[in-house]
């Protein structure tokens, strides 16, 4: 019911907002059926005449909804954007989008998103792999060594997200950010998403570290383990001897 709702609101917004628009459609937590009380409505609305994308947030008929306006040739430059920084986010939206007006355009850009989703993202080089090795090492032992209880708060969740990344990436999986985090573990391994909350979750409550070092090593082992003698960044390949 709340999707029928959400629907029926969305493309009236479309009516009266975007008469002339060439497509549109709505996506989000709703269309997923994974809707919250603070959820808002996500549409997408494709004006070939825009000369710039924007994004608008807004009040219709009771729903607070997120507004991402882009004309046919400039979103495939933000399908790009998101894909190289490994969350697909506007191409999730277009794949799972429910149409509230379509065209030949919008059909062409869903198999566009569908085909960016199936491929995965760009493979990790060695050194990115090193330098993502060396990062992640830096905050297990910033982790391992805190004994500051509100310092440790907030290096246990960038120690996630930086984990988070690795595993996924290093498998060839798209990561997320804050809420998707969770979820992109969870496309990429239901069982390991469980043990990664259950790792973190551990540790705020009962302060307990050894979890979530068992899973940044298992992690790292395949890769060379923890990295931290010998890394550097920007070095001359020649360095002039001492």
């Amino acid at each position: 019911m709340t999707l029928e709702r959400a629907f029926h609101s969305a493309k009236e917004l479309i009516l009266d907002r975007f008469p002339s628009c060439h497509a549109a459609l709505l996506s989000g937590s709703v269309v997923r059926g994974q809707e919250t009380a603070t959820s808002d409505l996500d549409i997408i609305v494709i004006h070939n005449e825009l000369a710039s994308s924007y994004r608008e947030s807004l009040i219709w008929q009771g729903w607070p909804v997120e507004l991402f306006v882009h004309n046919s040739t400039g979103i495939l430059d933000f399908f790009k954007d998101d894909c190289l920084r490994g969350r697909p986010s506007l191409p999730r939206m277009i794949a799972e989008g429910l149409p509230l007006k379509s065209n030949q355009t919008l059909d062409s850009l869903k198999v566009i998103a569908n085909r960016l989703l199936s491929a995965g993202p760009e493979s990790w080089d060695e050194d990115t792999i090193d330098r993502k090795r060396y990062f992640l090492t830096d905050a297990l032992d910033d982790f391992n060594g805190c004994t500051d209880r509100g310092e440790g708060l907030f290096i246990a969740g960038h120690l996630a997200k930086l984990l988070h990344e690795f595993v996924l990436r290093t498998n060839g999986c798209w990561i997320g950010s804050s809420k998707w985090i969770t979820r992109a573990l969870r496309e990429f391994d239901p069982e390991y998403a469980l043990r990664f909350v259950d790792a973190f979750d551990s540790y705020y409550k009962h302060g307990e570290k050894r979890a979530v070092t068992t899973l940044v090593d298992q992690a790292l082992s395949p890769f060379g383990g923890r990295l931290f003698d010998g890394f550097s960044i920007g070095k001359p390949i020649d360095e002039p001897s001492s």
